[in-house]
């Protein structure tokens, strides 16, 4: 039988469309090609650090290159955005961050929906703040800081590396279950923020321990205490925050989301090459280096630690009124 000229093209046409339809992911397979890890921040900082950690350990594990790309900008949700817009194909991975877990109560106009356009992955570590201030504070323990402030009201500036930053927030935590008014001094970036504390412009800042871990040791900055529940391992003497503020608590974390829609085998994969990774005593010894604890767990434990950190700085951003800028 003669196909018509119409009956023939319109065949021609949708046999050609067929291979253009990508297969689907599948565990057995993934990954097939190189896998982006994107995270919110610029190269250098834990962020980066973490993510490049992480990239070597998840290509050597799964035989793909894992490309850390950074795309920095409107704290973090240019990089968030971008994606929770990718195919859920396990091709394209956020490094998620506290950050995350703020700008859900910061943001009121997002093009997204956090918790609902995500698929929890893996958590991989927790560090905590340092509370720290310039050598010239007469200040050495959290009693004395918060007998400090309290005689000197308004006097005090706490540095943060942006409004609504999670060194911001754990800021105002502090403020709030202290009973202290210290004025807040946002920087764009958390590098500027530390430079000015050590030159004395502010006296006073919550940062990440990475980051001043180095600057502390060199006697450039005094460490007062950590945030976290449990003292840290690289600074074992120094005691924390809630010893003297009960219920404190403020942290930092990181771990892998993806896309949602992205298959349940291919998130498992991953997830257990990230659970391998956090028992490897070589990577082990890395992350602890930089001051963090280990989060090991299921994809479910990770969306939930997401969602206790979004209600609990949500409540700390609307009782201190911020803004995003």
């Amino acid at each position: 039988m003669r196909l018509s000229r119409r009956k023939f093209l319109h065949a021609a046409a949708g046999s050609a469309v067929v291979p253009a339809i990508p297969p689907l992911a599948s565990a057995s397979d993934y990954p097939t090609r190189p896998v982006h890890l994107i995270i919110g921040y610029p190269p250098g900082g834990s962020a980066d650090m973490t993510a490049r950690l992480t990239g070597q350990w998840l290509a050597e594990r799964l035989g793909q290159q894992f490309i850390v790309e950074s795309r920095p900008g409107a704290a973090t949700n240019i990089a968030t955005e971008s994606v929770l817009r990718a195919a859920p194909d396990g091709y394209t991975l956020l490094l998620a961050a506290p950050a995350n877990a703020t700008n859900v109560t910061l943001f009121t106009q997002l093009n997204f929906d956090f918790m609902r356009d995500i698929t929890p992955v893996a958590g991989i570590i927790r560090f905590p703040d340092v509370v720290e201030v310039n050598l010239s504070v007469p200040v050495h323990t959290i009693p004395e800081l918060i007998s400090y402030a309290k005689a000197n009201p308004g006097k005090l500036n706490f540095a943060s590396s942006g409004i609504g930053s999670t060194l911001h927030v754990a800021g105002e935590l502090f403020k709030m279950m202290a009973g202290v008014d210290i004025v807040h001094v946002p920087y764009r970036g958390g590098a500027p923020a530390l430079v000015d504390l050590m030159s004395g412009r502010v006296q006073l800042m919550f940062d990440n321990l990475p980051i001043s871990l180095e600057f502390i040791k060199a006697g450039k900055l005094r460490p007062l205490a950590v945030t976290t529940t449990a003292r840290s391992a690289v600074l074992p003497d120094l005691p924390i925050v809630a010893d003297f503020v009960p219920g404190y608590e403020a942290s930092a974390w990181y771990g892998i989301v993806a896309p949602k829609g992205t298959p349940a085998e291919i998130v498992d994969k991953l997830n257990k090459a990230i659970n391998a990774m956090l028992t490897d005593p070589t990577a082990k010894a890395r992350f602890i280096d930089l001051g963090a604890s280990l989060l090991p767990g299921s994809a479910a434990d990770f969306g939930n630690l997401i969602a206790a950190e979004t209600e609990k700085w949500g409540k700390v951003i609307k009782f201190a009124g911020i803004k995003s800028e």
